[in-house]
Parts: structure tokens; sequence; C-alpha cells
């Protein structure tokens, strides 16, 4: 059977045969060498994840993801399903060939779908880096045609179906929700160069920097900036506690650098002074920093320049047992049960398979290892395996919820997840089935404050990842709009 196509197939490829590329020689067929077998996009993934925080460690994953279920389809369908011969090398200059020439079906591209998964599946995390590597998958692509070993519409249905493949990726797993909602723009202070800004920054929160520490990153931004590092050998408390007094001396700022327990403590701190607060990501999660829209310390530094700052809601415990009654703010969470290992089994999970399945896991963990805690809510006794209560509204559901909607919206997101008699089995099944919002084991509401009682012995508490032995009795509100901070570009 003749193809139509074919003619023009021919013919353009002829063409790119026969006109000299200027700078091409040299690169074009090294690059397309080392595209071999995926090894080019590993390295470029790898410096993805590397220099490009937590957006490019995202976007790199999802290329990988995208670039895997492409080369699947290729060479188990796509290969199979068209046997078609190489073409002839006459008309391709020597110079250009490649050293070993591929002798299996020339449709489609192999190569072409792998640098078109990889490129589109990082941009549709992220569009800063797939617009980085869009360049190299384009050469990639071409390059195939210019040593000789692929026509055009190999090429293009390779394209194609790379595209495929990271479209499809994105729809088994959606990209994280954007930066939430704040709420109201707040006023915030001059701070030319940083001047007026106090910064603690805790050496004791976080991986070790791999190469420059965070305090030399914000002295760099900041130059103007009071920035205090503070080691093991220091009260954290006590150096915060001397910087909100010489930020509110001097009309300024308070900043802190570290982990969401560490900046949990700044906060309450900045609430008492009425500061508004400069966070900047320095923990191994940085959950806040993060629902700022803060990536790195420089996209704070750029927050403070440009005084960008919105009012953001605390949530608050106060333990009503105790004889101070002081209210403990929390800007994360807080929960009562097996929540911390929840959060760490699925996080541990998440990006190799999927949320769900993820939460399938971390569901499994509670059941095999965790006791329910006897408590009383609002006056109810209840037995759970977990009690947890969010700072605002989470856009997930389940048992560890990941992403906030809204960071002022004056609720708590509570989730229960009761004992009792064949509650493990119930809840692992509606895990299983996807339904655990409808299980009668599994309770959640949005309340502005609730009262726990916890008449037993023993039991801890965890807010923003810090355990501590649970009062007797604790109230959880908010205070809505309460603290001024500064935040990313929406």
């Amino acid at each position: 059977m003749a193809y139509p196509w074919k003619s023009w197939d021919a013919a353009l490829f002829a063409e790119v045969a026969g006109r000299h590329w200027p700078g091409a020689e040299p690169v074009l067929p090294r690059l397309s060498r080392a595209a071999n077998h995926g090894r080019l996009w590993c390295a470029v993934a790898a410096g993805m994840a590397v220099a490009g925080g937590r957006d490019g460690r995202r976007a790199a994953l999802r290329g990988m993801g995208s670039l895997a279920l492409a080369s699947l389809s290729v060479n188990t369908v796509g290969k199979g399903a068209v046997r078609r011969a190489r073409p002839l090398l006459d008309a391709v200059p020597v110079i250009r060939r490649l050293h070993r020439q591929p002798v299996t079906s020339s449709f489609p591209s192999g190569h072409s779908a792998s640098a078109a998964a990889f490129a589109v599946g990082a941009a549709l995390e992220s569009a800063g880096w797939g617009a980085a590597v869009a360049p190299l998958a384009a050469s990639v692509a071409f390059s195939r045609i210019y040593t000789g070993v692929h026509y055009p519409s190999d090429v293009l249905v390779g394209c194609a179906l790379g595209v495929g493949a990271a479209l499809t990726v994105r729809a088994l797993l959606p990209p994280a929700p954007g930066t939430p909602r704040s709420g109201p723009v707040a006023p915030a202070p001059s701070l030319p160069g940083g001047r007026g800004l106090q910064v603690v920054v805790n050496a004791a929160s976080g991986p070790p920097p791999l190469l420059t520490p965070p305090e030399v990153r914000i002295a760099a931004a900041l130059p103007q900036a009071d920035v205090t590092e503070c080691t093991e050998d220091d009260d954290l408390a006590e150096l915060l506690e001397k910087a909100a007094r010489t930020a509110v001396e001097t009309g300024g700022a308070l900043g802190v650098c570290g982990g969401d327990g560490t900046v949990r403590l700044a906060a309450a701190i900045a609430l008492r002074h009425g500061l508004p607060l400069a966070v900047f990501p320095g923990g191994t999660r940085n959950h806040f920093a993060l629902d700022l829209g803060l990536n790195t310390v420089e996209d704070t530094a750029t927050a403070v320049l440009d005084r960008r700052a919105a009012r953001v809601d605390v949530a608050r415990t106060t333990g009503l047992d105790t004889p101070d009654g002081v209210a403990e703010p929390f800007l994360n969470t807080f929960s009562i049960g097996s929540y911390p290992d929840l959060v760490r089994v699925r996080e541990r999970w998440s990006r190799r398979v999927g949320s769900w399945p993820a939460s399938v896991l971390a569901a499994v963990h509670v059941l095999r290892t965790c006791e329910p805690v006897d408590i009383e809510i609002n006056g109810r006794p209840r037995s759970v395996w977990l009690l947890f209560a969010g700072n605002c509204r989470y856009s997930s559901v389940g048992l560890a919820p990941v992403r906030r909607r809204d960071l002022a919206d004056g609720r708590l997101d509570v989730r229960i997840v009761d004992g009792g008699p064949f509650a493990r089995t119930r809840l692992l099944g509606a895990a299983l089935t996807g339904v655990l919002t409808r299980s009668p084991v599994y309770e959640a509401a949005a309340v502005p404050r609730l009262r726990v009682r916890v008449p037993g012995a023993g039991v801890h508490l965890a807010c923003d990842g810090e355990v501590a032995p649970a009062p007797g009795e604790l109230l959880l509100d908010k205070a809505a709009g309460g603290l001024v901070v500064y935040r990313g570009r929406r």
C-alpha cells in the first residue's frame, strides 16, 4: 500500500540531510547519543532537583514519570504496531552519523517521545523549568533527523506520544494546588536593604546546607538586616525575644529562618509584640513558608523589599486546667494520636506512588501500630485513633490532608478517626475503596473552636511537629487575621 505522506517525509528528510547546519556537527550527534536510555534526562532531573528547590524537585519527578510512561508506550506498543525500516544514510554526511546505528523500527522515535514527555511533564509542574528544558528537548528531537536515524514523521509522532504521556500522568497525579489565599493586604514598614529587619536563623533546623548557609544568603539578599545565628548552645526563644524588642524600637520587623516548629515560636513572639513576621524557609518541610509562596530565602527577601504583606489566621491551644491559661499558637496543625506517623508515612510514599496509594499505606500503618486514645470532644466521650485540627480548611480529604485553600478563613479543619468495635476493618476498607469520607469511623468538620478534655495520663499532642504532654483540658480557637506576614507573589 502506498502512503502519500511518505513522499514529503522522504523529501523533508533529504532536505535536512543536504543542508549545512552551522555549529550542529560537533553538538547534535553527541546530544543524540547522550539521550540513549534516558541518561541525559536523568542528569537533567538530578540537576533540577539539586538547584531548583521544591519546584525543581517536583518538576524533575513529573518529567521522569512522564518519560517512563512514554518510553513504555513506544517500546511495547508503538514500535511493534508499525514496522518501518530506518532511512537510507546515503545522503547523510558521515560526520553526522551515529557510531552505532539503531536496529529497531524507525516509527515512532523513542528519543523524541522521551524528550517531549520530560519537557511537557516538567512544564505542567513548573512553567519556568519547562521553558528551560524545552530547547534541549527540541534539539534532541531534531538530532534524530539530523543524524539520519529517523524520518520527520517518526519524530513528530514520537513527540505527540510524549505529550500524551505527560498529560496522562497529569490526569492521574494532578499537580499540587497553588498558593493559598491570604487575608487582607497589611501595611508593612519600609526596610531598604533590610534595614530594621531582625532575623534569627536556627542552625539546628533542617538538613545541612549543600552549598551556602542560609544566614549568608539572607545577608547577601538583605545586606542591611541584622542576622543572628542560633546554635545548639543558644536559647532560641531568648534570641527571638531580644530580636523582637530591637525591631519594636527601630520600627522594623522580625525574621526567622527554620522549620515549622521554629516559625511557630517566632509567630508567638511576633504576635505578642505586634510585629510583622518574615519567614525564611530553613527546615525540612517548611509547610507554612510554602503556603505563603516562599520557596527560598530569596523569595522572602524580595517580599520584604517589596513590602508585600498580608494578614493570616493563627490557631491557638489554651490549657484550661493550668494556672496561667496561656494560649499557645500554631500555624499548621494540631493533633492527638497518630497524625505525626500518618504524615511521615504519607510523605515518604506520595512522590513514589501518588497521594491516594500513600494515604492507604498511612491508614494501614495507623491500624497496625496505634491504639485508640480516650478523650472528650465538646463534652462528648470519644475513643479515637486520631484527632486532627488544621489552621484553616485543607483542600484534600483523608487522614492526613496536604494543602490549604485559604490562610484566613476563620475556621479549624477538624478530622476525627474513631476507635471502637471493628473500626480497624471498616477504616481500612473505606481507605482501600476511596470512600473514606463516607465511613462511619471518619468525621470531618470546619468549626471556629473546639474543647478537648484528656482524662488519662501519658497522652501527647503535637503542634506544628512539636510534641508535648497534653494538658487535662484545652480549648482550640482562632485569632482571625491575627498575624501579619510577608508573602510571595500569587
